[in-house]
Order: C-alpha cells, then structure tokens, then sequence
C-alpha cells in the first residue's frame, strides 16, 4: 500500500475531522454546520474558497507551480446525511433522531480535506488548478444537478472532474472502476387505480382495484423475462401497495403503488418507461378500473469517460497495487447523482474498499460507519489522482 507519509503520519486529524462531521448529521440543504467546518479548515490551509452555490457547497480553488494556466480538474465531495436512526452504539454516533451518516459522506468530505490539506502544502508538484468541490444534497435531492444548472462549469471550467464512494462490498484495500456506465439509470413510478368500491359480500356489483392491481404487479414481472433483452440490465421492483380501510367486509374505491426502475442506456430507459405504462393502462382497463401513472426520471446513470478512467486506475494503482485495482467492475444498480456533472464533463467515479471484520454493514444500513481506515487510501488517491491529471 503505498500511503504518502505525510498522509499516514496526519490520519489521526483526519479520523477526527470525519467524526466531527458525523455528529453532526445534516439532510439535503441543511449543510450549514458542515459547510463552515469545511470552509474553516480550508481557508486554515491557505486554500480560497466560495460559498452560496446550491445554498450549502463549499469550493476551495488551488494553483499549482504555474499558477492559473488553463489546466484544471475538479475533485468532488458529498456532505449530506440520511434520514433514519442510527443504531450503532459507539461514542461518535449520531446524536440526532432521525438523521446519520449511513453513507460515509462524512467520510468523504474528510478524504478530500485530507488531500486538500497536503496538495496546499506541496503547490510545486502540480501544475494547474485544483477544485475541490463539497456538493449538498446527493441523497436524493440531486445537489450536483442544481449546481451545474447554477453554472458550475462556467465559474469553474475544468477538463474533467472526479468522484469516489466508499464501498462495502470491497475490502478494505481495493477499489474498482469501469469504462462507461458505473451506475444506472434510477427512475420510479407511481399509479393509482379508481374502481368502485363496496361490500366484500357482493363482489360482482364493484371494480376490484385490488385484484386489478395485483394483476399490474404480476404483469410488470414480465417486463424483464419477455419485455427486454437477457443482455439488458433493468430491474423493475414494485415496492408500494396501498389499498383498503382496514375493515375486512370494504372493498376500497382506490388502490396506490409504486416502485423503482433501474436501466442502462437511453433507449432502454425509454422502452422501459412505456412498456410499464402500456402494461398499467391495459391491464387496469381489462379488469374495468381507471389508471392514472405519473413516471419520474430520476438520476441518470454515471458514465466514465475513457481517458479519465485510465487516470483514475493508474492513480488508483500508484496507491493500493495493480492486484488490488479492479478496472472492469460489474455495473452497479444503484444510482449517484454525480451522473449529473459527467453529463457536461469527462470524468470518472470509482468505489472505494471499506470492508474488514469491523465494517461489515452496507451502505444506508443504521448499524453503516464508514471505515476510518480508509481515509488516508482515498486521500492519497485524490492526490496521486491531481497530480496526475496535472501533471506539467
């Protein structure tokens, strides 16, 4: 493993920092508190920052040997936490209801620190321009889209931009990253059946949302067994049905569901999208009730582009050891909105090992803490990783 020194030698600041951060666990666009750490310490490493963007980010601009010479990378950061109850039991858990860091963005922000710190106090061994960007509201509420909708890449022009997540499904030491799509497509739907309700005893004289419905979540099945290519990934999981008064002789007038849908590709988000509303409309209209189906597109999935991607793994390599480096790693179901600055930007996104016997919880899970171990790993990534991309 080839830590730098003065990584190693600073990882007790930095566990510090990432356990500051976790006890204070704010959602979407309540960052506040995490935002002035983060500006505080930067602004103590001699680095400017801006503030305002998407109510709560944090910039930090650096120069290189050169100064602003036009060669720029940005290194990105998420800040916020969930809401749920964290269950673990250990002194720095979240002392919040209903708020943690079930994600390790806590974790994040302090690998990034870290590099931010060490990159201010060696300006001689990059040339160019560094951002390190701490982004609010990934969990959800699509921070990056609002960032780049509020101009990002004009105050901040930049030939790529990087992401990493820590990952418990690697061990701790590893980390993986492919060409392409990483994540995919994360979309989700909403119907509500209309029927007529009335006494159970006399079925024939209503419209049975419930049989309707549950005759919709069947059907939907079908999508990935007859619907799509075996060579497409998509997964349509129904995860909402809600019908019914709670009396067992009341047959309900209206009946909700609800899921998720993952895709790769535009096309496959497209087909996927109508062949779920044709199979809702028709089948609703087959058992005589009204369908109304309101489908969101939510973020889009993360595709590494090429030339950053070798960057990336042969920084990823420079840290942990080619036998370590996973560079065709299996696509991922789940969704970042990190897609939304890869969308007008090179860059790419890695996952980050955090697995060992004591870091077994998965990522959103209330018993997750993200793995300290790992920060000096991903700090002296971020670092080989500018370095790299600027190399003079």
């Amino acid at each position: 493993m080839n830590i730098l020194p003065d990584i190693k030698e600073k990882s007790k600041s930095f566990k510090a920092w990432r356990r500051q951060m976790h006890a204070m666990p704010e959602l979407a666009y309540q960052e506040h508190m995490t935002a002035d750490f983060i500006a505080e310490k930067l602004e103590s490493f001699g680095i400017a920052i801006d503030r305002g963007m998407a109510e709560t980010a944090v910039i930090g601009t650096l120069h290189g040997k050169s100064g602003p010479n036009g060669k720029a990378v940005a290194l990105r950061a998420d800040m916020d936490a969930l809401a749920m109850d964290e269950k673990n039991g250990f002194d720095h858990k979240s002392c919040h209801d209903g708020k943690m860091h079930g994600c390790g963005h806590d974790g994040h922000s302090a690998m990034l620190l870290a590099a931010a710190e060490y990159l201010a106090e060696n300006t001689d061994r990059f040339d160019g321009t560094i951002y390190f960007v701490f982004q609010p509201a990934e969990e959800g509420a699509a921070g990056a889209k609002r960032m780049v909708e509020e101009g990002f890449f004009d105050k901040y022009p930049c030939q790529a931009i990087y992401g990493m997540h820590n990952w418990p499904a690697l061990p701790l030491g590893q980390m993986a990253i492919r060409p392409g799509p990483m994540t995919a497509n994360s979309d989700r739907f909403d119907v509500v059946l209309t029927g007529k309700g009335g006494h159970a005893a006399f079925p024939h004289m209503n419209k049975d949302v419930i049989v309707a419905g549950s005759a919709i979540v069947n059907a939907l099945q079908t999508i990935i067994s007859r619907r799509v290519s075996a060579n497409d990934k998509v997964v349509v999981t129904t995860s909402i049905f809600q019908a019914g008064s709670g009396a067992h002789n009341v047959m309900p007038n209206e009946a909700k569901l609800g899921g998720s849908v993952r895709t790769f590709g535009d096309q496959s988000r497209e087909d996927v999208k109508n062949t779920i509303i044709d199979i809702v409309n028709h089948t609703a209209a087959a058992y005589g009730v009204e369908a109304k189906v309101d489908y969101h597109f939510g973020y889009p999935s993360v595709v590494n582009s090429p030339a950053e991607t070798d960057v990336a793994i042969q920084a990823a390599k420079a840290v942990v050891g080619d036998e370590n480096v996973d560079a065709d790693y299996p696509h991922v179901m789940g969704a970042e909105d990190f897609a939304f600055f890869l969308q007008h930007s090179p860059g790419a996104y890695i996952a980050l090992g955090q697995r060992n016997d004591d870091h077994q919880a998965q990522l959103h899970s209330p018993h997750y803490d993200f793995n300290d171990d790992a920060t000096p790993i991903g700090a002296s990534y971020w670092i080989k990783l500018a370095q790299l991309s600027l190399s003079s």
